[in-house]
């Protein structure tokens, strides 16, 4: 472009219209200068060292233009003061960063930059990535698009990042100074969801407008199985969705289901909200809605739910449940519920009114929060019949179990020589078929670790003199004995029992003849106890009265013992007769040892009182001691000396390794242990010698089933009536000993993840059964209450995702087996007492399908136990479903569909049907 030199004559305009030209040459030229540099700066190398710069003065005398100087009067010098025109906005008021693979293009007669292959352009909080990417600085506009290869596919679609919202569309413009954008078939993630848009309009940062969105939690975007169709919508980023008619379509055809306006809240924290309830029909208690209520986002370490429950013919129940954490200290949750029951109508003679309640309790405390200090609880009580009334309790293993107890406790250690122990515990124990309760309110333990007066400053301590050793133990108990009916009122605290135990054991061991064990001990106990008693025989009731006295009183017992040990093993080695055996050796263990022990009578404590006959002609003296039904019990009355005799087997096998590559043989357990054990009473006048006592355990099939049997054999023979007299059974004309009772139980674990591990929700299935009591297995069938799993934050998966294409090579099942038998001969009844087999597995019978059962049968008795069928279907992002006890008093099916994600895990369909009604 050439420029003709101007004339002395030109006006004002002309030269204002000649420095706006220059002006936009000189911003095209600076631009492309910046362009330039930042995009050829990293070729250009470093200097090694700076240059100094040099002043010198310059010869030409350099005269300003008068028409350029500042006027100091602006009405004496030139009209126009100022431009009218204001300055141009320029186009970029930051750096921007950009590359591309291939090529950068510049074109300053249309003023466009262009980026191409694996484009990526960096601006202020702007990202885009994209296959190809145009700057058009003259319209403050970004174009990007995607690349078409040489087989017509499209690749490389933008990916558009702004703060913490992304958008990957198919292609974008972008205004740079309006900030406001227009982007295609765009998906953008929002808290879990995905929206796929035909057209969105940014506004700003914080607001888009969408033409025809799908919102959908689909993992598959292409063609999601289901998706919410909004025609217009509203989108404020990780906060809301505000959206006209829209209604579900699953694999793009549309239902019935929808709404003329929505609102979808979106946020990453949590946040409180309705929690829409269940509904269905019972046929004792009509028409229902449960689990509905409101959940309350407190903080970031506490939430609290308020679930309700309510039934036409006037049944409600309520539950309320907390979960709280704080990082590297503790975690717990807590929830309680009642029901108000109320069975068929006001009238017919099988109606029953009813309340039940339940408090659970779980806190754990971080191993890293204090070593020195611990306090954990777990609790589980309430009504003795809450499992097997609740009409919102479906846990198997739950209304199968008959116990339920709870534990709270405090400990506290103190370093030092010697090291202190402390604890406080409260315990519960409550027996839900008699509705007996125990508790403790609190237990007191404490302990001072031993001492070893007579061991050396330095060097192991050998003998007898150097290991005696000593410590301190207490215990104090206030222990309360209930029923579910006395529960927590005034009539359980007055039968209390308290008491306090301090013990003192004495103990030292040394070696003798080389090769046995000798250990000998003494222990001192004082009982502390408030429950004492008192006796007498009223001749006027005829009969013995016994008075309860609360007062403090104490008594003093000490023992004596001593036991002899060694260890004997035994090696049978096959290599002798075969160079190569398939079983190289076996090595037997036996563990013998002798202990004698003697336990002084105490016949200090016991007191007598008269008791006069019938006719009144004769007395009779009773003796008893006030400490009977204290809380330790009363003090030993007959003088007891004692030898007992152990006898413990392990036997191993080392057996060839299947695998050519090892070099050391496998070792096979054949028996874990073996054990018998008997004792004879010295100071007794008969029957001194106690049951043979047999008990044994191992594990065959590479561990994976465990066998343990147990039997008591007596060698006392019984008379016509059946009662022990002293004499042998041998002498009797029978056998050495007699068995009185056997048992034996099996359990076999195996499926096709045996080697892979516990998943984390199967963990936590068995810590919610074990923690209510119940069993660490599924063999009462598994907990079906699917209206919790709204509270769960596990989104779950497709099982199909893993290793689909080899999925024909393999079926994932699991079993497992629980047998038991139980024989009972202690009276010549010879009756197996009870017999029975558990099982309980599951099979995928496709990627998605899964079939299980947990049942059993009784072999005694001849019927099946409690049986349940499970069905489930994975319907990637829809879980379906089905359980169905066929026989029994809780014969019943239900139903569930509903949508995996947290996010709309309101939208779901629960059908519950029960037994029908029998007359």
């Amino acid at each position: 472009m050439a420029f003709q030199k101007p004339s002395h004559t030109f006006t004002k305009i002309h030269l204002k219209a000649l420095r706006t030209n220059i002006f936009q040459i000189l911003f095209s030229l600076s631009f492309t200068v910046l362009i330039n540099t930042l995009a050829f700066a990293q070729d250009l190398p470093k200097p090694t060292e700076s240059i100094k710069p040099k002043v010198e003065r310059d010869t030409l005398n350099v005269v300003a233009d008068s028409l350029l100087a500042a006027p100091l009067n602006i009405k004496e010098s030139d009209s126009i003061g100022t431009d009218s025109i204001p300055k141009k906005k320029e186009f970029l008021t930051g750096i921007v960063k950009y590359r591309a693979q291939d090529y950068v293009s510049m074109n300053q007669k249309t003023q466009k930059i262009t980026l191409y292959n694996q484009a990526e352009v960096l601006y202020q909080d702007m990202e885009i990535k994209s296959g190809i990417i145009v700057i058009d600085y003259s319209k403050n506009l970004v174009y990007a698009g995607r690349l078409k290869d040489s087989a017509g596919v499209y690749t490389q679609p933008p990916i558009f990042k702004q703060g913490s919202n992304v958008v990957e569309p198919d292609s974008i413009i972008f205004n740079t100074e309006t900030k406001k954008a227009l982007i295609f078939n765009s998906k953008t993630e929002q808290s879990g969801g995905t929206i796929i848009a035909d057209v969105t309009k940014k506004e700003n940062d914080s607001v888009y407008f969408i033409k025809r969105g799908k919102f959908t939690t689909s993992e598959n975007l292409d063609d999601p199985e289901y998706y919410f169709l909004m025609r217009k919508a509203k989108v404020v980023p990780n906060k809301k969705v505000v959206t006209g008619f829209t209604n579900m379509f699953i694999y793009d055809v549309p239902t019935p289901i929808g709404l003329p306006f929505a609102y979808f809240p979106m946020t990453k924290k949590q946040t409180s909200g309705i929690i829409f309830p269940s509904f269905g029909e019972q046929n004792d208690r009509g028409y229902f809605l449960q689990n509905g209520g409101y959940y309350f986002a407190i903080s970031d370490y506490v939430d609290l739910a308020v679930l309700g429950d309510y039934y036409t013919n006037g049944s409600y129940g309520t539950r309320v449940e907390t979960n709280y954490a704080l990082r590297y200290k503790f975690r717990g949750n807590l929830s309680f519920r009642y029901e108000n029951l109320i069975n068929e109508e006001r009238g017919f003679p099988d109606y029953s009114r009813s309340t039940i309640y339940n408090l659970r309790w779980s806190h754990s405390q971080d191993s890293k929060a204090n070593p020195n200090s611990r306090f954990s609880a777990s609790v589980n009580l309430g009504s003795s019949t809450y499992y097997q009334e609740s009409i919102n309790q479906y846990n198997a293993a739950n209304f199968l179990n008959n116990t339920m107890s709870s534990s709270i406790s405090y400990s506290k250690t103190f370093q030092g020589e010697p090291q202190t122990n402390l604890s406080v515990t409260a315990t519960h124990s409550q027996n839900t078929q008699t509705g007996q309760i125990n508790m403790t309110l609190p237990t007191f333990q404490g302990s001072v670790g031993r001492v070893f007066p007579f061991a050396p400053k330095e060097g192991t301590k050998k003998g007898a003199l150097h290991n005696i050793n000593f410590q301190y133990n207490v215990r104090g108990e206030n222990r309360i004995q209930t029923t579910d009916e006395l529960f927590f009122k005034q009539e359980m605290f007055d039968d209390a029992k308290i008491g306090m135990k301090h013990s003192i054991p004495l103990s030292t061991n040394w070696k003798l003849f080389k090769y046995f064990s000798m250990s000998a001990s003494t222990n001192f106990e004082e009982n502390w106890t408030l429950n004492t008693i008192k006796k007498y025989y009223d001749e006027f009731e005829d009969d013995v009265i016994t008075i309860d006295r609360k007062g403090f009183d104490s008594f003093r017992t000490y023992n004596f013992g001593t036991s002899l040990g060694t260890t004997i093993y035994g090696m049978y080695d096959f290599k002798l007769k075969d160079k190569d055996p398939k079983i190289q050796a076996i090595r037997h263990v036996m563990r013998p040892s002798v202990s004698y022990n003697i336990n002084p009578a105490f016949d200090q404590y016991y007191e007598t009182y008269e008791v006069i006959s019938a006719d009144g002609l004769t007395t009779t003296e009773e003796e008893y001691s006030r400490f009977e039904g204290s809380i330790f019990g009363s003090p030993n009355k007959t003088y007891a000396s004692s030898v007992g005799i152990s006898l413990s087997n392990n036997l191993e096998a080392k057996v060839k390794d299947k695998d050519s590559t090892a070099t050391e043989a496998k070792k096979v357990v054949l028996l874990n242990n073996l054990n018998f054990s008997t004792s004879y009473n010295v100071a007794g006048d008969s029957l001194n010698w106690s049951p043979v006592r047999v008990s044994g355990g191992t594990q065959i099939l590479n561990n994976k089933m465990s066998i343990n049997f147990g039997m008591t054999l007596d060698p006392y023979a019984l008379d016509n009536n059946n009662r022990k007299i002293d004499k042998f059974n041998i002498e009797n004309g029978g056998s050495l000993f007699r068995m009185t009772s056997a048992s034996m139980n099996m359990s076999y674990t195996l499926s096709s993840d045996t080697f892979k591990g516990e998943t984390e929700e199967d963990k936590r299935a068995i810590e919610d059964n074990v923690r209510s009591g119940g069993r660490a297995d599924d063999l009462f069938g598994k907990n079906e209450d699917f209206a919790d799993k709204r509270l769960s934050d596990d989104s779950g998966g497709s099982k199909a995702d893993e290793n689909s294409e080899f999925y024909k090579y393999e079926i994932p099942w699991s079993l497992r087996l629980a047998y038991a038998v139980n024989y009972s001969n202690s009276a010549r009844q010879n009756e197996i007492s009870s017999h029975s087999l558990m099982f309980s597995g599951d099979i995928d019978l496709s990627p998605r399908w899964t079939v299980g059962a947990s049942s059993g049968y009784d072999f005694k008795n001849q019927g099946f136990t409690y049986t349940q069928l499970r069905f489930e279907r994975d319907l990637l992002s829809w879980r379906m479903n089905f359980s169905w006890i066929p026989f029994s008093s809780r014969s019943s099916w239900n139903f569930f569909i509903g949508i995996k994600s947290s996010l709309l895990k309101d939208l779901k369909y629960d059908k519950r049907k029960q037994r029908d009604q029998q007359l």
